[in-house]
């Protein structure tokens, strides 16, 4: 599950999708609807908002906002009625973290869309976000980078040769 910081007009056409159905799984998960994905990070930044289901509906009126002007239909009788503005802080640190990750994921992917992107360094965040300065959140699970995990056992031991090979 990824409820991307990085405003949603960034995403090729299978991201803003998934997207979509990834933020209705978290309104299902705050309204209780669902066993699964209570404990899932990428949920606890609209947890922590006084009204967090009006937090996420926000956050879904500006995916369905952006998937209107492509000329997508999704179903936005799906989003739960929000009355006020909603604004969630988020770090410039998550956004640049996400930007790469999503620039990743698009050159992969959709090479054209990165390339429309060429000149974009600094992303505009979704609508809901204000940013603040700061790193990336401590719930943000990132790969372990290979050149800092540690060797198992296994590859510390020195090699066996077979009694074949030794001279």
């Amino acid at each position: 599950m990824r409820l991307w910081t990085v405003h949603p007009k960034y995403l090729d056409a299978k991201g803003l999708v998934a997207l979509w159905r990834e933020a209705l799984l978290a309104q299902k998960v705050l309204r209780r609807k669902t066993k699964g994905y209570r404990h899932h990070p990428q949920i606890i930044r609209f947890q922590t908002h006084a009204k967090p289901i009006a937090a996420v509906a926000a956050f879904l009126k500006a995916v369905h906002d952006e998937a209107t002007r492509r000329g997508y239909a999704f179903d936005g009788s799906k989003i739960a009625r929000v009355t006020e503005v909603i604004v969630l802080e988020e770090t410039d640190g998550q956004l640049q973290y996400e930007w790469t990750h999503l620039c990743g994921k698009l050159k992969q992917r959709a090479p054209k869309v990165l390339a429309s992107h060429k000149d974009v360094s600094s992303p505009e965040p979704h609508p809901i976000f204000r940013l603040v300065r700061g790193k990336v959140r401590e719930w943000e699970i990132r790969p372990v980078s290979s050149t800092i995990r540690p060797a198992s056992k296994a590859s510390a031991r020195p090699r066996r040769t077979s009694p074949r090979n030794r001279s």
